[in-house]
This record gives C-alpha cells, sequence and structure tokens, in this order.
C-alpha cells in the first residue's frame, strides 16, 4: 500500500513537469503529437530510472562513504549524460522513427532538469533504493502523463480556429498553465 500512495503522490500531486516545474523545455518542445510524447515519456522513464538506480548507487557507496557529496551534482550529470547518450545509440536502431521525432529533444535529456532532479530529490529524501526506484516511476510516469494530456490538448488545438493573437505560443503557455491548476486540484490527497 505505501508504494501505492508515493505512485500516485508522485503522479498527481507532486507532479514533476506540472506541480514542480522540471522539464519544461521537453513539455513545450515535444508535446505537438500524443505519439512523440509518449515516445519522449519511454526514454525518460528509462533514463530517470537507471539513473537514480545509478546515482543512489554513487551517493551511498562512493560519494557519502568518502566524504564527496559536493561532488553530488557533477557526478548525476555525468551520469545522466553517459545514459542519454545510451539511449540515443539504442533508440537509433530500434525505432528510427521516434529517434527523428525526437531530434533534438533526445539529446536534451541530458539536460532535464527533471531527471537530475528526482535523482537529488531521492536522495534528499533519503528513501530507501526500493523507494527511491518506486517514487522514480511514478515521477517519469507523472512526467509522461502531463506530456501526453498535454500533447492531445494541442493537437486538438490544431484543429481549432485560433485567433491570430492567440495563436502558437500564447495558446500554448494558457494551457500548459491551466492544466497545472487542474493538477493543483490534488493537493493534499496524499502525503509521503
Amino acid at each position: 500500500m505505501e508504494y501505492i500512495t508515493i505512485i500516485i503522490f508522485a503522479v498527481f500531486v507532486n507532479n514533476v513537469i506540472l506541480s514542480q516545474f522540471l522539464g519544461i523545455c521537453p513539455f513545450l518542445g515535444v508535446s505537438n503529437k500524443v505519439s512523440t510524447s509518449l515516445g519522449m515519456g519511454a526514454a525518460v522513464l528509462f533514463v530517470m530510472t537507471l539513473a537514480t538506480l545509478v546515482t543512489f548507487i554513487i551517493q551511498t557507496y562512493i560519494l557519502d562513504a568518502l566524504s564527496l557529496q559536493f561532488l553530488q551534482t557533477i557526478v548525476f550529470i555525468l551520469v545522466i549524460a553517459a545514459l542519454v547518450q545510451m539511449v540515443e545509440i539504442i533508440l537509433k536502431k530500434i525505432s528510427p522513427a521516434l529517434y527523428q521525432s525526437l531530434g533534438v529533444f533526445l539529446p536534451l535529456i541530458t539536460t532535464n532538469c527533471a531527471v537530475l532532479g528526482v535523482a537529488i530529490l531521492v536522495i534528499q529524501k533519503d528513501f530507501t533504493l526500493l523507494t527511491a526506484l518506486v517514487y522514480t516511476i511514478g515521477m517519469a510516469l507523472g512526467f509522461t502523463l502531463a506530456m501526453v494530456l498535454f500533447a492531445g490538448l494541442r493537437e486538438r488545438m490544431d484543429l481549432l480556429g485560433m485567433p491570430k493573437g492567440m495563436s502558437k505560443i500564447p495558446i500554448v503557455l494558457v494551457t500548459a498553465g491551466i492544466l497545472a491548476m487542474a493538477f493543483m486540484g490534488f493537493a493534499g490527497l496524499v502525503k509521503i
């Protein structure tokens, strides 16, 4: 039951994009199509989970053991960059169409503050490894949910006629704000 609560908290209450405002670049840049958003969400899920696992182990057994906590951010960024390169190579071979549709945003996972933010949050919250992985998967699912919802809204808005002053970026920002306010309704639902 504890893990279900953590997932609900991570997906809805403490959504990485809509509540913490981490990962806004891919949220605004890749969310033109639902299929692309799902692909980006899957890539972020993979990288975020693997990054949390590796950074948790490095933090626990190397940085803390040697009192090198001040190197945390640098080490975490290097680990994430290496993992993104691995995902890029895998996607290029397995799904060239998804690789092309993600374009420049795939390498941007390296600098996606959501991936780094979750890896650091897990350490700050003093989670066990299993709890950290559950929390990370929940955060990645929340990232994907926000991306897919927003992409669906953007696809629908493309079909509608927008006034010239509200087309493109202005309506996207207004819609993102309304979606963030909708997720604020989950505040207080569960606490961890």
